[in-house]
């Protein structure tokens, strides 16, 4: 018998209990409770009732970091605002479900219905049927033979067929009509005129809504004319209505396993809020006693089939008689690899405190050294462990093995331990293989490529607001957590090796980046000195500017009003100042970027208002955040830098985001100017110039291209030249700029529809450039349809460094989702092989800095650029040497070239 894996829509189950018909409740404090009584009402009956096997709970990322939005900046703007008494009913609803032992999923930029159609996509087999426990329209694309909607409100289940019978479509057609319909709720643009009834006839009759649109004179005048006037809405619509089904994010079905509802948890959470009929359920639910909630491990593995850490030899090393004997055996056992990892009290490692290190040599045991424990429990302490361990961890004849080996690099560092020898990052080498995983987890890793269950952290640490830290954490049950994910990485590590050679990824793998993340570690460590005193006048004057600036605003529309209310700015612009209304939403005419950008010619208002939305989102998103970031003790920024986050092998980087620092404005660029050196010191900025577009003309062969960067003449102006068919110097600014958007949107694929947003032109007339574009440069179209091809053929393309990235959905049938496919085909080559261009640049770079003993500091990594702090006395025999290796890390057919800036704080430098 199949089992079932319960997924409820968190957000969409909570407001139709807020709106549910029940009387209003507040707790015994005066807490708001409606909507979290129906709630857990809702959640103990389906318990009840069904007994799911695995449950969770998805809920929606942040609303204004939602992918969506990227395409679409009015994606649910028109939205009612969230009642205030509904918040703190959606936080205490969180606590309660993860009291419960539910998990809840979500992910950054994706909403939970993208995640509900990653787990159907992952889950739904013969052997397990996904419920998605909702009733929301947009999960409709989802429902087939082993998968269901269930609506626990109506206790109704909804297969294929009773949506078919309702609506008059089957699920596989609802992204169809939906792309004719749009959707006003979520402010999604469709056909005007098309309903629900008139969008199934016509996919009934035509199969999809691109036929349609091929159909449209066939249609009735005024349907004709919608169809034709609102075309590109389609494709719009289409992407956004269409659910993720690869969401980024660890779906272990370990973790979903529910072994019944944590009672000693929820209770006093219930008898807080009065809920005292819910009470009496739980007891229900528990047969009359609360049952003790544990991972009963073995119980998993017969389950599942896999191992787990009970089926291994895991030992705790907590006096120095057992230290000394550990030390023994090691030398004894002549150990060329040694597995290494740390246990923290932070996830960020210049914030983190060592708890304790765990090593493994031999699969299938692992010991682990407690350092900091809870009161009373035996410990070691740190400075015997490095003198003990001294000789072994920097023996250059032992290769170091770990998971995110950088952070335990970090940690490692930061308590006087050294290291050396050679490196193998499982994370990284998973990366390497197949950079599309949607996780890179160890425990799925471990769960995937050795069919071994990880203790999930949760269970040592809790979740939410009663999480405690690793030094909490009872040193018996931490020592077991801990020397399993040592031993895992031990064995991780042979399969991943076999797998590297097997595709040929050796080189890439310990020569590119195994020698970077040690060069990656040092600049974590080392940091970027930010001054807060800068950052506080910035501050201070961007709140007068936004001051000004609305008091500007309010004195043109000649009355006051909340400049921060797009329905109040609104009423300004399109009845009191009679502006033409160029976009409408469900409740009213549209107030975003594009339109007042476009409505800027024609008054002053619109474009203040831009201004002001510009500047309150660089205080709000920078300024203030950036502050936080300054470590007390060092007074510096330590981003991390991560390698395995980007399926382009891009390095990116958190806590703080430094690739997202704005520079096309000047306010923008000011807040590099806190970003200084030290005294007696310098920044130096070097960057590619049109590094990704030199790649190109590299890997197509133009001659066009290739003669104007041995030139190193402008490159958009000759294109242009070219393109519209005069001499250089007669190109004007205008024919420069479309060029130069062709030559950038080349590398991602961009479409005409795209082009036009871009250059604010119409769609025929982006159309007929790219064509002329294509026309006069033959080899760059040869060479996009070689990615194209290669994809096709092998179902993934290569950089020049042989970085993969695997390409679904090449043949899908979908236009969209093909046309999609191929632009990343094309866009991973090119800008892969810009990023491990500059990966060479970095560990060469490193290189010569340890080598010569050259004083430079390498700090960031931002984009195309690397910015170094140098001595000032230093900076012309560096420069010299920092430009050399740049442009020689990689032989082109076109010279590389570095913009080399020098400054006292990262502005002047760049």
């Amino acid at each position: 018998m199949a089992e079932t894996l319960y997924i409820i829509d968190g957000h969409s189950q909570i407001y139709r209990a807020y709106y549910a018909p029940f009387r209003d409740l507040t707790s015994p404090t005066g807490e708001p409770t409606r909507a979290t009584y129906v709630f857990c009402s809702m959640l103990l009956k389906l318990i009840a009732k069904w007994q799911p096997t695995y449950l969770a709970m998805a809920v929606d990322g942040p609303a204004e970091k939602l992918h969506r939005r990227k395409a679409y900046p009015e994606y649910k703007v028109t939205r009612q605002p969230i009642p205030e008494d509904l918040p703190p009913q959606v936080d205490r609803i969180c606590q309660i479900v993860e009291a419960m032992g539910v998990p809840i999923l979500r992910a950054e930029g994706y909403e939970a219905d993208d995640i509900m159609a990653t787990a159907a996509r992952k889950f739904a087999s013969s052997q397990m049927q996904v419920v998605l426990v909702s009733r929301d329209k947009d999960l409709d694309q989802l429902v087939g033979e082993n998968v269901v909607l269930y609506d626990p409100m109506k206790d109704e289940t909804l297969t294929a067929e009773t949506i078919e019978k309702s609506k008059g479509y089957p699920p596989s057609k609802a992204v169809e009509v939906q792309a004719l319909m749009g959707d006003s709720i979520d402010n999604i643009p469709g056909i005007p005129g098309v309903g629900p009834r008139t969008a199934a006839r016509l996919i009934a009759k035509y199969g999809s809504a691109e036929a349609v649109l091929e159909h449209a004179d066939e249609q009735t005048p005024k349907l004709k004319e919608n169809l034709k006037a609102h075309a590109e809405n389609v494709a719009l619509a289409r992407e956004l209505v269409t659910l993720d089904g690869h969401v980024p994010i660890d779906l272990s079905l370990s973790k979903m396993h529910f072994t019944g509802i944590g009672d000693p948890a929820v209770r006093p959470i219930f008898a807080e809020l009065g809920f005292n009929r819910l009470i009496d359920q739980l007891d229900e639910l528990a047969g009359g006693e609360a049952p003790e909630r544990h991972l009963d491990l073995q119980a998993v593995a017969a389950r599942t089939g896999q191992t787990t850490a009970a089926d291994f030899r895991y030992a705790c090393v907590d006096t120095p008689e057992k230290l000394d004997q550990l030390v023994g055996e090691i030398a004894k056992a002549n150990v060329k690899r040694l597995a290494i990892d740390t246990e923290t009290t932070a996830r960020q490692p210049m914030w983190a405190k060592l708890v304790g290190i765990s090593l493994s040599w031999q699969a299938g045991a692992a010991v682990y050294l407690p350092i900091k424990a809870p009161l009373g429990a035996a410990t070691l302490e740190v400075e015997l462990i490095r003198k003990k361990l001294a000789a072994i961890l920097t023996d250059e004849r032992i290769e170091k093995i770990g998971h995110n080996l950088k952070y335990d690099l970090l940690m490692l560092a930061s308590a006087g331990f050294e290291l050396a020898g050679g490196m193998f990052d499982t994370m990284i080498a998973a990366h390497v293989l197949d950079s599309s995983r949607s996780t890179f987890k160890l425990d799925a890793l471990a769960a995937d490529l050795l069919g071994h269950h990880c203790i999930p952290i949760e269970e040592l640490i809790g979740r939410g607001r009663k999480q405690i830290t690793m030094d909490a954490v009872p040193v018996e049950t931490l020592s077991t957590y801990a020397a399993e994910d040592a031993d895992v990485a031990l064995r991780l590590a042979e399969v991943l090796r076999e797998q590297l050679a097997a595709e040929g990824l050796r080189e890439l793998f310990f020569n590119l980046e195994m020698p970077l993340m040690p060069v990656l570690a040092e600049m974590e460590r080392r940091g970027i000195t930010v001054d807060p005193a800068a950052l506080k006048n910035m501050r201070v004057e961007l709140s007068k500017q936004t001051d000004v600036l609305r008091d500007r605003i309010i004195a043109l529309a000649g009355k006051p009003f909340n400049v921060d209310s797009p329905k109040q700015l609104a009423e300004i612009l399109f009845r009191d100042l009679q502006l033409p209304i160029l976009k409408r939403t469900k409740t009213g005419p549209s107030t975003d970027s594009t339109v007042l950008g476009d409505l800027a010619a024609e008054h002053e208002l619109p474009a203040l208002v831009l201004e002001y939305r510009k500047l309150t989102k660089l205080l709000s998103t920078y300024l203030t955040a950036l502050g936080e970031c300054i470590h007390p003790a060092t007074g510096r920024v330590h981003t991390s830098f991560h390698q395995a986050a980007t399926v382009t092998g891009r390095l990116s980087s958190s806590d703080p985001n430094l690739q997202n620092i704005p520079i096309r404005t000047e306010q923008g660029r000011q807040i590099r100017s806190a970003f200084v050196a030290e005294p007696g010191w310098k920044l130096l900025s070097a960057d590619y110039s049109q590094v990704e577009l030199r790649m190109l003309a590299h890997l197509c062969q133009d001659a066009t291209l290739l003669r104007t960067f041995e030139a190193d003449q402008d490159i958009h102006r000759i294109v242009a030249a070219e393109v519209f068919d005069v001499a250089p110097e007669e190109v004007t600014s205008r024919q420069r700029t479309r060029a130069k958007a062709v030559n950038f949107g080349i590398i991602y694929g961009q479409t005409a529809f795209g082009l036009a947003r871009t250059l604010g032109i119409r769609q025929k007339k982006a159309q007929e450039f790219i064509r002329r574009y294509r026309q006069r440069f033959p080899k760059i179209e040869e060479f996009l349809q070689s990615c194209i091809a290669q994809a096709k053929s092998q179902g993934y393309v290569e950089t020049i460094f042989g970085r993969r990235r695997r390409i679904s959905e090449i043949d899908s049938r979908n236009p969209q989702r093909r046309a999609l496919a191929e632009r990343l085909a094309i866009n991973s080559v090119v800008q892969g092989s810009a990023a491990d261009l500059i990966k060479q640049a970095m560990v060469n770079i490193a290189g010569r800095i340890r080598n010569e003993g050259r004083p430079s500091r390498m700090l960031l990594q931002i984009h195309d650029e690397l910015l170094f702090e140098v001595p000032a006395e230093a900076i012309e025999a560096d420069r010299e040497m920092i430009v050399e290796e740049m442009t020689r890390s990689i032989t082109l057919r076109v010279p590389l070239k570095v913009d080399v800036g020098v400054g006292d704080n990262w502005m002047e430098a760049k």
